[in-house]
C-alpha cells in the first residue's frame, strides 16, 4: 500500500471524496439499525479495513507507527470521531442536501484556520474560485437547505469544523503519519456505538450496507484524504472536498429517487467551474 504516497495529494483527495460521498445513500438504505447501531457496525467494519491497511503498508512496524503519531493522532482520531456520530445522526434527521451544503462549508474554515495557525497565503484566484465553488454549492442545495431539520443543520456543523482541524493537525505535523490518527477515530467510534447502541442484532442487509459504509466509503476515503493533505494547502483540500458535496444528492436521485431541482445541476457546474480555476492557479504556481 506504500504506492498511496506516492500518488498526488489532488488525486487521492478527489478520490476520497468520491467515495464520502456515498455516505447518505448508504445511510439511507439501512432497514432497521439505529443511529447508535450504524455508528457501530459502520466503525467495526471500519476498523477492519484500517487495520489491514496498517499491517499491509507497515507490516511489523504497524505497532511503532501507531505509537510514533503520539498525541497529535490521538487528538485528531478523538475530533474525527465527534464527526462520524454528527455525519450519521445528521443523515438520518435532516436531508442529504443540507448535510453536504454544510459539509461543503469546510472550504471557509480551512482557508481561515490556515491563515490563522499555519500562516497560509490566499491566491486572489484561489480565493475567488472558493468564493465561486460557494456560490455554487448555495445555488445547487439553497431550496432545499430549510425543509430539514434545524437540530441536523445545527449538528452537521460539527463535521467541517471538525474535520478542518483534523486537516490543520496532519498539515502541522507533516513528518508525522497521521493515518494512525483515523485508527483512534475508529476506536473511539467503537466505543460509543457499544455504549449506546442498545442492540447488536443485525439484520444480513444492514450487515452489508454496514460493509459498504465502513470500508469502501469511509476507509478509502478518510486514508486517500489523510495521505493526500499531507502535501495539498488548506485551501485546496477545501476544495477539492466539494467533489463529495457534487455527488452525494446525486447518488440519492438515483438510487432513491430524491429528485434533485435543476439549482442542483447550475450548482455542479460552477462547482466543476471552480475546482478547473484551482487547479490552474495551482499549475501556474508550479511553473512560476
Amino acid at each position: 500500500m506504500q504506492f498511496l504516497y506516492k500518488i498526488p495529494g489532488y488525486a487521492l483527495l478527489l478520490f476520497g471524496a468520491f467515495c464520502l460521498s456515498w455516505g447518505g445513500f448508504i445511510v439511507r438504505s439501512f432497514e432497521d439499525a439505529s443511529v447508535w447501531q450504524i455508528l457501530l457496525i459502520r466503525s467495526v467494519f471500519f476498523m477492519f479495513a484500517l487495520m489491514l491497511f496498517l499491517l499491509t503498508t507497515y507490516k511489523k512496524n504497524t505497532i511503532n507507527v501507531i505509537k510514533d503519531a503520539g498525541y497529535p493522532a490521538l487528538i485528531g482520531g478523538l475530533v474525527m470521531s465527534l464527526s462520524f456520530i454528527a455525519y450519521v445522526y445528521s443523515m438520518t434527521i435532516t436531508t442529504v442536501a443540507n448535510v453536504v451544503f454544510i459539509i461543503s462549508t469546510q472550504t471557509m474554515f480551512l482557508a481561515i484556520f490556515g491563515y490563522i495557525f499555519l500562516k497560509e497565503k490566499i491566491s486572489f484566484i484561489c480565493f475567488i474560485s472558493i468564493v465561486l465553488a460557494m456560490a455554487g454549492i448555495s445555488i445547487m442545495v439553497g431550496d432545499s437547505f430549510f425543509s430539514g431539520s434545524f437540530l441536523g443543520n445545527i449538528v452537521a456543523l460539527a463535521i467541517p469544523i471538525n474535520f478542518s482541524i483534523l486537516v490543520m493537525i496532519i498539515r502541522k505535523y507533516k513528518n508525522l503519519d497521521m493515518v494512525p490518527a483515523i485508527f483512534y477515530s475508529g476506536v473511539f467510534s467503537i466505543i460509543y456505538g457499544l455504549i449506546l447502541s442498545d442492540s447488536y442484532s443485525f439484520s444480513n442487509h444492514d450487515l452489508l450496507m454496514g460493509f459498504f459504509l465502513g470500508v469502501p466509503q469511509l476507509a478509502f476515503g478518510f486514508i486517500c484524504i489523510t495521505i493526500g493533505s499531507r502535501t495539498t494547502a488548506s485551501t485546496t483540500v477545501g476544495l477539492l472536498m466539494l467533489t463529495e458535496t457534487l455527488f452525494a444528492p446525486i447518488w440519492v436521485w438515483m438510487f432513491l429517487n430524491e429528485v434533485p431541482p435543476n439549482s442542483v445541476i447550475i450548482g455542479g457546474v460552477i462547482i466543476i467551474a471552480a475546482i478547473i480555476i484551482n487547479s490552474l492557479d495551482k499549475r501556474k504556481a508550479a511553473n512560476a
